[in-house]
């Protein structure tokens, strides 16, 4: 087993940036073989060396999310040159809206493609390994924004609640089978899919706090990790509020 206890063989799909990267620099870091996929190859070659470069065993396989054979095929072959997986974190994401006022299913396609069913591509292939092992971890990066409807990220909290609901109910199915499932719902994080944001971001954190939080909830087993806790109070209260009070307050609040 590597340092983190867990994990020898780790696939981090997103990796080319922000969480993803931040999550294979750490892993590798521990002692973790790691495979990162992206669309962005040219991104991943660099984290990739930065990890060889402190000693680190990196291997890199381009793919886009929303590509349910290329994720298959970049995920076989991360683990014909590093070995079984053993655990998966799901974290590729795009974010996407509309003009006020206008609604686009075209968007909504995208993204859900991407937070959704980009997942859905990337678990499929790798679960019959870990079930016939009996043993592995299945990682989901959704998003608070997920756990209650937010105006201007209609699509985005829409595909994150989704996922939330996909990785819940996985993680009950596969409870007696060795495989373990953990969520993870934070708030804003300094990411280049938040560097453009044209809405508030309260309580954003920067990237090496957000994967610190998220190791520490892996290698703990927690079956949800959610963060920073003043957002996580703040969504868990949204939850209990009627709509018309819920509505109010929301619109206020991004002013």
């Amino acid at each position: 087993m590597s340092g983190t206890g867990f994990s020898d063989v780790a696939v981090i799909t997103g990796a080319s940036s922000g969480i993803g990267a931040e999550l294979a620099r750490r892993l590798a870091l521990q002692g973790t073989k790691v495979g990162l996929t992206a669309r962005r190859v040219d991104l991943l070659e660099e984290v990739a060396a930065d990890i060889r470069a402190k000693g680190g065993i990196a291997e890199v396989a381009e793919a886009d999310a929303s590509d349910c054979l290329a994720t298959k095929l970049a995920i076989e072959s991360l683990a014909e040159r590093l070995g079984p997986i053993d655990l998966l974190i799901a974290n590729a994401g795009k974010g996407e809206s509309w003009p006020s006022g206008e609604f686009s299913s075209e968007i909504v396609d995208r993204v859900v493609r991407v937070n959704l069913l980009g997942p859905c591509h990337a678990i499929e292939t790798v679960l019959p390994g870990m079930i016939a092992r009996k043993r592995g971890r299945i990682v989901g990066v959704s998003s608070l924004a997920g756990i209650r409807g937010i105006p201007g990220s209609a699509a985005y909290s829409a595909s994150k609640a989704g996922l939330t609901a996909l990785l819940e109910s996985l993680r009950i199915e596969l409870r007696l089978t060795g495989i373990l499932v953990s969520i993870v719902h934070p708030g804003y994080v300094h990411t280049p899919m938040t560097a453009n944001s044209d809405h508030p971001l309260p309580l954003i954190m920067n990237v090496e706090s957000a994967a610190r939080i998220i190791l520490k909830g892996i290698e703990r087993g927690r079956p949800r990790i959610d963060f920073p806790w003043p957002m996580v109070a703040l969504t868990t209260f949204g939850r209990l509020l009627p709509a018309g009070i819920y509505d109010r307050l929301v619109s206020a609040a991004l002013k």
